[in-house]
């Protein structure tokens, strides 16, 4: 039996709770004990009561960083906004980590979006493995990738932002350790999987350019059965937050063309008035069961999280995408470069929001993209996908006690 100690440390949202927990019970099930150190132990605990194990505060950077792009244009500007930008402060979040690991004593540190804990994780001579979606999984042995390509960003800037991290970072390991090469590494520890499909990658790698392909981490389908409003229009399924500037006219534009929609919108549930009031629209009061909405709905209508754009493409339902922010919309332009969606990114707050409904339901291509990506991952199962995420742990944890 190994002990494995899952961490989660940069990113908001359920979806690295979700991953872990789901590693997890896999592991468990296969007789590893398992710790976890997550970002958010209040926002988590709901999901995580029923997994029984030992939680704890992840260290993580609680100040403000100034004088910074407004943008970030790699992922190792986004660490500045998280301790990188020198390497005294950064110091204090890596001892943290140490106490924990010293405490815990691990087999391996298996990290979701945790570049502090690889990074000491190396420091005391500890293996550590990665998980998580293309976006904080970047290609290995490579400069950072630009993460706003349609911008004029010099390349010289983002050259300097990862030689200025990977330096504090290697400021902080011992004399003993092996120095940090790309900023990838701190990212990617010491063995990676990619918990995506290149179809979904965020910087658009090809089958071959990858070892581990995984495929999407996918909670258990839960929640509440979608009611959808009578009448005869098309099924649409929206998942919004009222922070879209363009939420409202997308819901309106669902009326004005005649469909019928289950809307989870966050702050609706949670009690404030719906943005658009009508019989053609039903605010569900919790999540919503993805895959009995989905296996009705002619359209899917999100932000471009991972979770929901995978399920709505194994269920063949082509997506209309309005990304909230970079990481979003990279994956939002992969999907529309297969055809299965439309990233209105583009579109502005005052835009052609009814055409752009109008234009994914009534174009035949953007279903028949939706069907093709779900005929080639037919088949797709979480749980053994997440049975082999634990067994692919299982032979690198072998492999390094036989070096």
């Amino acid at each position: 039996m190994a002990h494995l100690h899952l961490c989660w440390e940069l990113g908001g949202g359920l979806g690295h709770a979700g991953r872990l927990k789901m590693l997890a019970q896999a592991l468990l099930a296969r007789g590893h004990r398992v710790t976890l150190s997550l970002r958010d132990l209040a926002h988590t605990r709901a999901l995580l009561a029923d997994l029984d194990v030992p939680k704890f505060q992840a260290p993580v950077w609680q100040q403000g960083s100034s004088g910074l792009p407004p943008t970030q244009g790699n992922l190792a500007e986004i660490l500045f906004l998280f301790g990188y930008l020198d390497a005294v402060p950064l110091r204090g979040m890596v001892d943290g980590w140490r106490a924990l690991f010293e405490q815990l004593r691990p087999d391996l540190v298996v990290a979701d979006f945790a570049p502090t804990a690889i990074l000491a994780a190396r420091g005391m001579g500890l293996r550590s493995a990665s998980v998580g979606n293309g976006f904080y999984s970047p290609p290995p042995g490579k400069p950072l990738p630009p993460l706003r390509d349609w911008e004029p960003i010099p390349a010289q800037r983002l050259a300097s932002s990862e030689a200025r991290v990977v330096a504090n970072a290697n400021a902080l390991l011992p004399s003993t350790a092996a120095t940090f090469e790309h900023g990838a590494e701190l990212f990617l520890g010491d063995f990676a999987l990619l918990c995506t499909w290149p179809e979904l990658d965020h910087y658009g790698r090809a089958e071959h350019e990858a070892a581990h392909w995984v495929g999407p981490s996918l909670l258990s389908p839960g929640g509440m059965a979608p009611r959808w409003p009578a009448g005869e229009g098309r099924k649409v399924f929206a998942y919004l937050k009222a922070g879209h500037a363009s939420h409202r006219s997308v819901l309106q534009a669902l009326v004005d063309e005649g469909c019928r929609a289950v809307v989870y919108l966050p702050d609706v549930a949670g009690g404030a008035v719906p943005p658009v009031i009508s019989p053609q629209l039903h605010y569900a009061d919790a999540p919503v069961d993805l895959t009995l909405a989905l296996a009705e709905a002619d359209l899917c209508i999100s932000h471009g999280g991972d979770a929901t754009l995978a399920q709505a493409l194994l269920a063949g339902v082509p997506l209309l995408m309005l990304p909230m922010q970079n990481e979003q919309f990279l994956a939002a332009r992969q999907v529309a470069r297969s055809g299965a969606g439309y990233n209105a990114a583009l579109l502005q707050a005052d835009g052609d929001w009814r055409g752009a409904v109008r234009r994914v339901l009534e174009q035949d291509s953007y279903r028949a993209a939706a069907r093709a990506f779900a005929v080639r991952r037919q088949g797709f199962n979480p749980r053994r996908m997440n049975d082999a995420v634990a067994a692919l742990l299982e032979r690198q944890m072998a492999s390094t006690q036989q070096s």
